[in-house]
């Protein structure tokens, strides 16, 4: 079986198209997740391809899925993490899995042929496609998939390595100098923290705040992670609870941004189950109907001056509010994107959650934004909370929404939350999704 990119036409990226033909018409009912990790110990065990089916077989338990119900398969096949190849295959790797024709395939990325392969339980699969780039992009081809009649039920999954324990030592990166110009914008490897560095700063000198003032979005953030059982610091480092003064004490990475403002890669797999809404009312857990999936791709450049920023989470907004028939009064659960913590911004004011207008972010994370309390902003703590995995903001959605979301559960209005809004990653580009309760 040969997979494939989803076409463009999977993508709902225009405005103007009206409310999602499928709105309420596709549920998630499972979700499945590996344990997370900073590194992989080298042992097949605990691979990317080992935990993938992991969660996968996870996703099935929860939703009360037998595996030859399972008719489609939606993956995220790139790690974002260092490839591989050209390592020769380690040799109890090779003797637990059935290998493709891909080097590193199971290791540091993942296809369907491989996961067909070394699940065998699977044996009604028709559908396959990827959703490059993060489970963001996969849930909405899964999503739309679903919604088209392309697959009844249907999982959807993503990895995410880390090798050495450190993003993308591979090619220039792991060379000890940078030549040409990358030299003046790239001297630490990744592009990202100077470009972002650059918006925010436009940002606080623009509506007249300070980095300092940032500082509890990012506790609360590590607060929520704390709070998040499937994430790497509440499995790994329960201990590390950051307060108001390590943050503004933290050392600078690029100025304005600092220690706590990036977030660090993990080792983790997670996988969703998405089936018809007909099908859904059966299940074992309570089902979240997807009311729309909206996409953006770069219009105003890679990387964005605040001007472009703005300009392209206003139209997210627009599109996601458009295509779901909501407003901003009308969504719970807010949790946008975070790899830099200042991409939320951004986000929270162009989709005026809780009223936040443009340059009124920073001043509203002064008030109670808990989980407890009545703004519970980022309730799934994103990837500064729980690990930069781009998956925590779907899980918290769908856990919120169905009631089990623990220690981190938001209550509106003296119930549980009935509508939500996850996606990313980056204020330019990205995929999102609006969950709810009711298919109506």
């Amino acid at each position: 079986m040969a997979t494939e990119n989803a076409p463009a036409s999977m993508y709902r990226e225009g405005e103007g198209l009206g409310v999602w033909e499928h709105r309420g018409k596709v549920a998630a009912v499972g979700i499945g997740h590996s344990p997370t990790t900073r590194r992989w110990d080298e042992t097949a065990e605990t691979s990317l391809g080992a935990w993938s089916i992991l969660a996968l077989r996870n996703a099935l338990e929860d939703a009360g899925v037998s595996a030859d119900q399972v008719d489609g398969l939606v993956i995220s096949p790139s790690s974002l993490g260092e490839s591989w190849a050209p390592r020769p295959i380690p040799e109890d790797f090779a003797n637990m899995f059935q290998l493709t024709d891909v080097p590193n395939d199971g290791l540091s990325q993942l296809s369907s042929e491989w996961i067909l392969k070394n699940t065998p339980e699977l044996t009604n699969v028709k559908y396959t496609a990827y959703g490059p780039g993060c489970m963001s992009n996969a849930i909405c081809v899964a999503a739309q998939a679903v919604g088209d009649g392309l697959t009844n039920t249907c999982v959807v999954l993503t990895g995410r390595n880390n090798l050495a324990g450190r993003y993308g030592q591979a090619g220039a990166n792991a060379l000890d100098t940078i030549s040409g110009p990358a030299q003046f914008v790239n001297p630490w490897g990744p592009t990202g923290p100077t470009h972002d560095a650059l918006t925010f700063s436009q940002y606080l000198h623009k509506y007249n705040v300070t980095h300092d003032m940032f500082a509890p979005f990012v506790v609360n953030e590590k607060r929520n992670g704390l709070l998040f059982p499937e994430g790497f610091f509440a499995q790994n480092r329960p201990e590390d609870v950051v307060s108001i003064e390590d943050y503004n004490s933290a050392r600078w990475i690029v100025k304005p941004l600092n220690l706590y403002d990036c977030d660090i890669p993990m080792c983790v797999s997670v996988a969703y189950v998405f089936t018809t809404a007909d099908r859904a009312k059966d299940m074992k857990q309570k089902p979240v109907y997807i009311l729309n999936h909206a996409s953006t791709k770069p219009k105003y450049g890679v990387w964005l001056d605040l001007d472009g920023c703005e300009l392209s989470t206003d139209a997210t907004a627009r599109k996601m509010y458009a295509g779901s028939g909501l407003g901003p009064n009308d969504v719970d659960i807010e949790n946008m994107y975070d790899g830099y913590t200042t991409f939320h911004n951004y986000y929270l004011e162009a989709l005026q959650w809780h009223g936040v207008k443009r340059g009124e972010a920073l001043h509203f994370y002064q008030g109670d934004i808990s989980v407890e309390g009545p703004h519970p902003i980022s309730s799934s703590g994103g990837n500064a909370g729980s690990g930069r995995t781009r998956i925590w903001m779907h899980t918290d959605s769908i856990q919120q929404l169905q009631g089990r979301a623990g220690a981190r559960q938001v209550h509106i209005k003296n119930g549980r939350p009935e509508t939500a809004i996850s996606g990313g990653p980056m204020p330019q580009t990205g995929d999102f999704v609006m969950w709810g309760t009711s298919p109506d």
